[in-house]
This record gives structure tokens, sequence and C-alpha cells, in this order.
């Protein structure tokens, strides 16, 4: 899942571990690696939670989302 690559790749930045990150939100460490594996939905309240424990906003997450499509090619998305 592209979304939780993109994700993923602002908590790199940040700086932030799984668990680190999961503590900010307040939810499970498995809901975030679970999430950054594309093996687990998430909803626009979540992914705002995720922003705000990140210090990151939606321009941010649009530029991680472009970057993360260019890593694959269509095929493998």
């Amino acid at each position: 899942m592209i979304l939780g690559r993109a994700l993923r790749v602002l908590r790199d930045r940040a700086g932030f571990t799984q668990d680190e990150l999961a503590e900010r939100i307040g939810i499970d460490l498995t809901y975030v690696s679970r999430v950054e594996r594309g093996k687990r939905g998430v909803r626009w309240h979540t992914v705002l939670r995720f922003l705000r424990a990140l210090g990151a906003d939606l321009r941010q997450l649009a530029d991680a989302i472009a970057e993360v499509e260019k890593q694959d090619p269509p095929s493998k998305r």
C-alpha cells in the first residue's frame, strides 16, 4: 500500500521508531507496522493522527506518496 509506505518515509524522516510513533499516537505498535506494510487499511482520521504525531502536513504526505510511486513501477503496485 502506497499510503503506508509514504507514512513510513515521513516517520523515518522524523527520526521516530515505530514504537515511538505508536506511543505518541496512542495506538498499538503492531497497528503502525501493519499500516506501513500495507496489511491494514487506515481511516482518514488516523492518517491525520499520524501526521500530527510526525509534525508533517498534507503537502509532505503528498510528496512522500509521489516519492514512493517513483520507486515502484506500476506493475508492482
